[in-house]
């Protein structure tokens, strides 16, 4: 999408024939924006890797701090 209004489509048209606000266009251009489309796959996945780890720790850090409160109760 981002390529074709490069190359001269208007905004207004190819949001509509994609069913996108221009806010949206505009978001994803800043985002996407000079990529192939290989490197925003590869951004995508290591974004979505990201995320599981963060939820990996927040339970580690979870159990870590449930496994101190019973260590002080003792």
């Amino acid at each position: 999408m981002i390529k074709k209004q490069e190359a001269g489509l208007p905004t207004a048209e190819l949001c509509r024939k994609h069913g996108l606000i221009p806010a949206t266009f505009y978001k994803l251009q800043a985002k996407y924006g000079g990529m192939k489309l290989s490197d925003a796959a590869r951004l995508n996945q290591l974004e979505d890797e990201n995320a599981k780890l963060k939820r990996l720790m927040a339970d580690a850090m979870l159990d870590s701090d449930v496994l101190k409160d019973l260590l002080g109760k003792l």
